[in-house]
């Protein structure tokens, strides 16, 4: 098995290597705009090989971060980015932009397994903090064409009162249930094929539906590949199968929505946890079954 090396830029960013190929950069302490609700994210993100499957700040939708934690709707206060649905009045730009800040030491292991974990607070562009979080990321090597990153969140309401966690189509816009693990696309992957336990299509083909895993097929320009981003849903999150945030048209975007057309809702003091496995992989839909499995193996052991 490969050992996976951490480079760790003081107060900033955390980088996972495989041999001389970087797989993901994890900035934790982001230089981004108030309006783009700051959060850590995962870019870029390299296959083993070193074909970049992800996409930064993009012109359509500057907030996407290759790959983060974002909710749009957290009781009134946004931490995706940009403006807020508002029922009858569409998107609106509202004061109400929080701020995912880190907290104290990151914690660093390296080896079969790269480990990052750190604790977040969550704060509103009024400086009251919502929750408190322990956040941690596993990689691993899965074979020799693919890897995986885990993804294990669980905040902890601090604000004194309950906070319902929904989407804009839990605020009354249809089939936009974004919110929780997003993933953003290289352009080249737009109108690429998703594929999900026993379906599969291309753009909104398959978004509202409720599956285990889903992944996302894309093509690269400049060199002739195909590459496979896969996510799995933990059996003990909320709301599992979670409905899936899902497109291919215009950009592509994959994402477990727990919060797609229901709310979970935080009592005060209480903590809500969430767990994700993120396949990376050279390759087509043919391996999607085989790195679902690996996924699920990777996850299990932490249920029991």
């Amino acid at each position: 098995m490969s050992a996976l090396r951490i480079t760790h830029e003081l107060g900033s960013s955390v980088t996972v290597r495989d041999g001389e190929v970087e797989l993901f950069t994890y900035v934790y302490q982001p230089t981004t705009r108030a309006l783009e609700s700051p959060k850590p994210y995962l870019h870029p993100i390299r296959t083993r090989r070193g074909d970049v499957v992800s996409l930064f700040r993009p012109h359509d939708h500057v907030w996407h971060k290759g790959i983060a934690w974002a909710l749009p709707v957290v009781g009134d206060e946004n931490f995706w980015g940009g403006p807020t649905y508002v029922h009858g009045q569409f998107y609106v730009q509202l004061p109400n932009n929080g701020v995912q800040q880190h907290e104290g030491r990151i914690e660093l292991e390296a080896g079969e397994r790269a480990s990052v974990s750190h604790a977040l607070r969550w704060i509103t562009e009024d400086s009251r903090v919502l929750f408190t979080e322990q956040r941690g990321l596993t990689a691993e090597i899965v074979s020799d064409d693919a890897w995986a990153l885990t993804f294990d969140t669980q905040l902890t309401n601090v604000s004194g009162a309950s906070i319902a966690i929904g989407s804009p189509t839990t605020r009354g816009r249809e089939n936009a249930g974004y919110g929780g693990l997003f993933w953003r696309g290289p352009r080249s992957f737009t109108d690429g094929t998703l594929v999900a336990p026993g379906a599969g299509g291309a753009g909104d083909d398959l978004r509202g539906s409720r599956h285990e895993w889903m992944g996302f097929v894309g093509r690269h320009d400049d060199i002739d590949a195909t590459s496979l981003v896969l996510m799995l849903d933990d059996a003990a999150n909320p709301h599992h199968p979670p409905q899936w945030f899902a497109r291919s048209e215009e950009f592509a975007a994959l994402n477990p929505a727990p919060f797609f057309s229901e709310e979970v809702v935080v009592d005060a003091g209480e903590t809500v946890r969430f767990r994700h496995a993120v396949g990376i992989a050279t390759g087509g839909a043919d391996a999607a079954e085989p790195l679902a499995d690996a996924l699920r193996g990777i996850l299990q052991p932490v249920l029991v």
